[in-house]
């Protein structure tokens, strides 16, 4: 499995965890009991299936190594997606990258994790 997985958050939910240190879960995290990820080959799917309207959001990268509450369960057609059932917490962000409704700078947002070995 992959070495780093992916966070899609509010600019919202990024400020509040920036400032309490914790991401206090909501919606579907809140819901299902775990902390919603994806991989770098699951992530462009996963904005368009959630995220399609969305303006402005936030792509954080969490090194998935050493997670001790990390599962990789089946979920959307199968795929297994990375739950985390644990709190997701600030010092876990090992990159971020501030994402447009045009998903300008993704793909080589994503390319440059995987150059600098983290994905």
């Amino acid at each position: 499995m992959t070495q780093i997985i992916y966070k899609i958050l509010t600019p919202a939910a990024r400020a509040q965890m920036a400032q309490t240190g914790t991401l206090v879960p909501s919606g579907a995290d809140a819901a299902d009991g775990f902390v919603h990820f994806s991989s770098a080959a699951q992530v462009g799917a996963t904005l368009d299936r959630h995220y399609s309207a969305a303006k402005e959001l936030v792509l954080v990268a969490v090194q998935a190594r050493g997670l001790a509450d990390l599962r990789w369960e089946a979920s959307r057609a199968k795929a297994f997606f990375p739950h985390l059932y644990a709190p997701l917490t600030g010092d876990m962000v090992a990159q971020e990258f501030a994402l447009n409704g045009a998903r300008d700078g993704f793909e080589a947002w994503l390319a440059a994790c995987d150059a600098q070995g983290l994905s």
